[in-house]
C-alpha cells in the first residue's frame, strides 16, 4: 500500500512548490546506503567528497587555492547576522536566492553551508523564491543576442571567465533552488540529499570567486557583457518532479561542463594565459563530484520508483524537451558514473569499443575547435 501511494504521487502531474511534489521514501544518509544503490560504477571520490572538511580556498594564489587575504570577493557586504540567525538549511539558502549582489551571493553561500555544517542545523523548511535576485548588470538576453568574442568588448580570456563566471553564478542558485524547493520533504529524501547539493552550492560560490577575482585581475568584472538566462529557464521547468531536476541539471547542464571544460583550458593555453587555464582546469576537476552527486540520487529516484534510470532519463529529457549536444567527454562523464547508452545513442558501452570512442572523441574536440578558431579569425562581413 505505503508504495502504491509513492507511485501515485509521482506520476501526478505537478508544478512548482503550490502542490505535493512527487517524492519518495529514501534511507538514511550514512555511507553504507550508497553502495548499494547502483548497477553500475559511481565516482569512487563521492564519499570522500562528502566528509571533506570545509574548503576555504577561496582565492587563487601564485601556486593555485588558497584561504582569502585580499581577495575581491572578501570585501563584498554580507549581513551575516542573517547568517546567523538562521535556524535551518532551507532558511540559510532563501537567503542565499534572495541575495542580488553576485559577490555577497557568492560569500553568503559559503557563509550559509558553514553555519549549518558547524552547527548541526536541521534540513527546515522553507519556499525559494520565484527567481533568484540578481544584480542589473549583465542584461540578460536571448542566447542568440551573445555577442561573438570579437564584439564583445573584452580579450578572449575575459570573454570565457565573463561566461563561465555567469554559469558558475547561476549553479549555486540552482543547487540552493534544489534545497529549498524539495525542504517540505526532508523526512522522505532524507539529510544526505541535502547536504550533497548544499555542498555542491558551496563548490559553485568557490568557483564563482576564482573567475571573479581573475577577471578583476584582467581589468574587467563580471556584467562587463550580456548574458542569458538559459540556465534558470531550464531550472524552472524542472521544478516539479526530483527526477527531472536531476535529470536536466546535474545530468544535463553539468555534465555540458566536463564537455567543454578540456577545450576552454586548451584555448586559454593556446591564448598564453596559462593562470586563467589553471583556474577552468581546476573548476572542470571538481565539477565532475557535481554530477556524481546528480547520477547518485537519480538512481535512487528510480529504484524507489521502480523505473530503469536509462529509459527514465530519456523519457524525461523528451518531456521536458530538453537536447543533449555533444562532442561528450567520455573519460570525465565515464569517472563521474553516467553510462554511455544514458546520452549516446551509437554507444555500446562494450570495452571493444572503447578505443575507438575515444579516437572519435578527440576528433570531434579538433573540429570543434577548428570550428570556433576559423570562426574568430574570419574578417567581419
Amino acid at each position: 500500500m505505503h508504495q502504491l501511494k509513492i507511485k501515485a504521487m509521482l506520476a501526478a502531474p505537478l508544478r512548482f512548490s503550490k502542490l505535493p511534489l512527487p517524492i519518495f521514501k529514501a534511507k538514511s544518509y550514512t555511507s553504507s546506503s550508497s553502495s548499494s544503490s547502483f548497477n553500475h560504477p559511481q565516482w569512487s571520490g563521492l564519499q570522500t567528497w562528502r566528509v571533506n572538511p570545509l574548503n576555504e580556498d577561496r582565492f587563487w594564489g601564485p601556486t593555485g587555492p588558497q584561504p582569502p587575504t585580499s581577495s575581491p570577493s572578501s570585501s563584498a557586504e554580507v549581513d551575516e547576522g542573517s547568517v546567523a540567525s538562521a535556524s535551518s538549511l532551507a532558511e540559510l539558502g532563501t537567503l542565499v536566492l534572495s541575495t542580488g549582489d553576485p559577490l555577497a551571493k557568492s560569500k553568503l553561500s559559503h557563509l550559509a553551508y558553514s553555519r549549518w555544517r558547524r552547527h548541526n542545523l536541521p534540513i527546515g523548511v522553507s519556499v525559494p523564491p520565484d527567481r533568484p535576485a540578481r544584480p542589473t548588470k549583465p542584461q540578460l538576453v536571448s542566447p542568440k543576442e551573445i555577442p561573438s568574442p570579437k564584439n564583445s568588448g573584452l580579450p578572449l580570456n575575459a570573454y570565457m571567465l565573463h561566461n563561465l563566471a555567469h554559469v558558475e553564478l547561476n549553479a549555486i542558485d540552482l543547487a540552493w533552488d534544489t534545497v529549498v524547493r524539495f525542504s517540505s520533504y526532508s523526512d522522505l529524501l532524507g539529510e544526505g540529499f541535502f547536504a550533497d547539493f548544499a555542498h555542491v552550492a558551496d563548490d559553485e560560490s568557490r568557483h564563482f570567486a576564482w573567475c571573479s577575482q581573475r577577471l578583476a585581475e584582467l581589468g574587467f568584472g563580471y556584467g562587463d557583457m550580456p548574458a542569458h538566462n538559459l540556465l534558470w529557464r531550464e531550472c524552472e521547468k524542472s521544478s516539479d518532479k526530483v527526477a527531472a531536476r536531476l535529470a536536466v541539471i546535474p545530468l544535463v547542464q553539468e555534465a555540458r561542463g566536463l564537455d567543454a571544460g578540456p577545450r576552454l583550458v586548451q584555448r586559454l593555453v593556446g591564448f598564453g594565459d596559462c593562470r586563467t587555464s589553471n583556474i577552468v582546469a581546476r573548476i572542470a576537476d571538481e565539477e565532475v563530484a557535481h554530477v556524481a552527486v546528480g547520477v547518485h540520487w537519480f538512481v535512487s529516484v528510480c529504484q524507489k520508483m521502480g523505473h530503469t534510470p536509462c529509459s527514465t532519463f530519456k523519457d524525461l529529457l523528451r518531456e521536458y524537451n530538453v537536447e543533449l549536444k555533444g562532442p561528450f567527454n567520455y573519460s570525465a562523464r565515464d569517472e563521474a558514473g553516467i553510462p554511455r547508452d544514458w546520452y549516446d545513442a551509437s554507444s555500446t558501452n562494450k570495452q571493444d569499443n572503447g578505443q575507438l570512442s575515444e579516437v572519435y572523441e578527440r576528433l570531434a574536440c579538433i573540429i570543434s575547435m577548428e570550428k570556433e578558431n576559423s570562426s574568430m579569425n574570419s574578417p567581419p562581413g
